[in-house]
């Protein structure tokens, strides 16, 4: 679409619109600027419905166009005076002279005479008659935006009255007036995926489905479909904003028809028109990515000559997909490794943001003086690294409250760029050397990349979900991004998670007594609570959730003795029907287990 020449409303309209509140302000602002848009696609689409060259067939299409912005603009103006009506004077005016207009048919009028006068400029190098038809033009400008204020003068004063808004426009189907067109709120995130022959958009896109439950649509269909629903012969025939209209038009009903679906990919990009007005329409939703690759890559990935794929590559050009490139919110080199690759779709698709962390010390999570001595000294050493280190928490019993001494394991998680991990392992080594065997150190180590590629472990995940729920974390970087983790995700984690406890369980059971009470206790609880995560259950402490799962259809309840009196046998020895139980409790839960998932 052509750009115009904006509309200028007239002083005195624009001193009563001041007057307004200020959404109404905004609402009546962002209609007369679509409407004063819609006119600027009529006058577009009226000069190239005149042209000679085009076919009946797309002259039909034009046409429907038109009937659709005549539509758009009759609604838009509604929508106008149902604000500006508002300035109307309020009392019994009924003995005031009815005006024939509206005050937004008038604005309408002067929508139009403003892209008038615009093309008639533009035109006016190459043709006489236009040039000299320019200053009568600016003199009707001059004498409707006058007539505007005058009459808007009058109706606040009750000097005149306004007719009735209502058009009552008829166009043939009750859903054919077409309002303003935004993203649906069901639509979440939008990915559109460009590039030339065999550049790895349809793989992308896979992925982006198994890997984060995307829905895969393709541009042709989404236009097919909406040419369809709409009649239209050859929606390519339209200009790429009424083609991008289309699209989100049929993307939005999809996605209204799919509640459930947040992330949605398109593929293939191969005009570079119609995604920067899709792009306009939608802003920040829609993501485009350029995937770029050599042509001897893309070659060799086709399994085909080069001239077929220099061939398909031409057809594509010709329509602008090279060009897309330029629009791109992300161009990606698609030559190197499907891992790198897939850390940046992953990275796209659900991208990390700024975490606000509750920082605290060691002083504060329950640990005993001298475990808290020996932490405090190790953050406050990788703290001095600098930005390389982002984050450092102790997980587990420590965040949740519940750590004892002399049973507790120190879960610690740091993440840092790959660099810093040589020094930190020399500060780890001195960490657990000044622990002096009071409490088990199990360290994790984590990139930033690896964080917001996604690619992390179920317990990572919980751990990172805690972090977003307020659990106190160590030493945090400023501005730390995080990947977002939902319950949805660690639903799915546990089911992930669950086997391999299971099966490691089993296999403590078989040596279950004093040395094996602890990993066996950790593993029961352990499992409880993924399996109670898959019920949609959540639980914290030992106690609640073997006390929660002991409700779980078909399980008999656990007689397992507190977690207190387990840390004594434990490390005492002695009280043989406390081991009993626990190991009572396993057998219960893997007979249950092994029946819920009999064929």
């Amino acid at each position: 679409m052509t750009q115009n020449s904006p509309l200028v409303l007239p002083s005195g309209l624009a001193h009563a619109i001041a007057a307004l509140q200020e959404k109404d302000r905004r609402r009546l602002d962002d209609t007369v600027t679509r409407l004063h848009a819609v006119n600027g696609r009529l006058w577009d689409t009226e000069d190239r419905v005149r042209s000679a060259l085009l076919t009946p067939v797309q002259v039909a299409d034009c046409k429907r166009e038109i009937d659709q912005l005549n539509a758009e603009r009759n609604a838009l103006a509604e929508r106008a005076d149902e604000i500006l009506g508002a300035l109307a004077h309020s009392g019994d005016d009924a003995a005031a002279p009815l005006h024939t207009e509206t005050l937004a048919s008038v604005v309408d009028r002067l929508s139009v005479l403003t892209l008038r006068i615009w093309h008639s400029e533009r035109a006016s190098a190459r043709d006489e008659l236009a040039r000299r038809r320019v200053p009568a033009l600016h003199q009707q400008r001059e004498e409707l935006c006058a007539a505007l204020d005058t009459l808007v003068s009058d109706a606040i004063a009750g000097r005149r009255r306004l007719p009735v808004p209502a058009r009552y426009k008829f166009y043939g189907h009750d859903d054919a007036v077409v309002s303003e067109i935004k993203p649906s709120r069901h639509v979440g995130r939008v990915i559109a995926f460009g590039g030339l022959s065999e550049c790895g958009k349809s793989t992308s896109a896979e992925f982006v489905r198994r890997t984060c439950g995307a829905q895969r649509l393709k541009i042709g269909f989404l236009l097919r479909q909406a040419a369809h629903r709409q009649g239209l012969a050859d929606p390519y025939a339209l200009s790429a904003r009424r083609q991008a209209e289309l699209l989100l038009g049929e993307l939005n009903r999809f996605a209204e028809a799919h509640v459930d679906t947040r992330l949605f990919t398109i593929e293939s990009v191969h005009d570079d028109a119609s995604i920067a007005e899709l792009k306009q329409l939608m802003g920040d939703t829609l993501q485009i990515v350029y995937l770029d690759a050599a042509f001897a890559v893309r070659v060799e990935r086709s399994g085909t000559l080069a001239q077929a794929v220099a061939a398909k590559d031409e057809i594509k050009m010709s329509r602008g997909a090279h060009q897309v490139a330029a629009l791109a919110d992300h161009v990606i080199d698609n030559s190197g490794s499907i891992a790198a690759l897939r850390a940046q779709l992953r990275r796209i698709a659900a991208p990390a943001a700024p975490t606000p962390l509750r920082v605290t010390t060691p002083y504060r999570l329950g640990l005993s003086a001298a475990v808290a001595s020996a932490t405090a000294d190790f953050i406050g050493t990788i703290r001095s690294y600098g930005p390389n280190v982002r984050l450092a928490a102790l997980t587990g019993s420590p965040s949740e409250g519940t750590w004892i001494a002399g049973w507790s394991d120190l879960d610690l998680l740091v993440v840092a760029e790959h660099e810093v991990i040589g020094r930190i392992n020399e500060a780890l080594e001195r960490y657990r050397t000044s622990l002096s065997g009071a409490a088990s150190l199990g360290p994790t180590f984590v990139t930033p990349g690896e964080l917001t590629a996604r690619r992390f472990t179920p317990r990572l995940a919980f751990a990172l979900h805690q972090f977003q729920q307020g659990h106190p974390v160590l030493h945090a970087a400023p501005n730390v991004e995080l990947p977002t983790i939902t319950r949805e995700e660690l639903d799915l984690a546990a089911v992930r998670e669950l086997p391999q406890v299971i099966l490691t369980m089993r296999r403590l059971r078989i040596d279950a007594g004093p040395e094996t009470l602890r990993p066996l206790y950790k593993h029961l609880v352990l499992a409880c609570r993924l399996i109670l995560r898959e019920h949609s259950q959540w639980e914290t402490g030992p106690d609640r959730i073997l006390t929660a799962a002991s409700r779980l259809p078909g399980l008999p309840a656990f007689s397992v003795p507190p977690l207190t009196e387990i840390c004594s046998t434990w490390r005492d020895g002695g009280n043989e029907q406390n081991i009993k139980s626990v190991a009572t409790a396993v057998d219960q839960l893997l007979a249950w287990y092994a029946a819920q998932l009999a064929a």
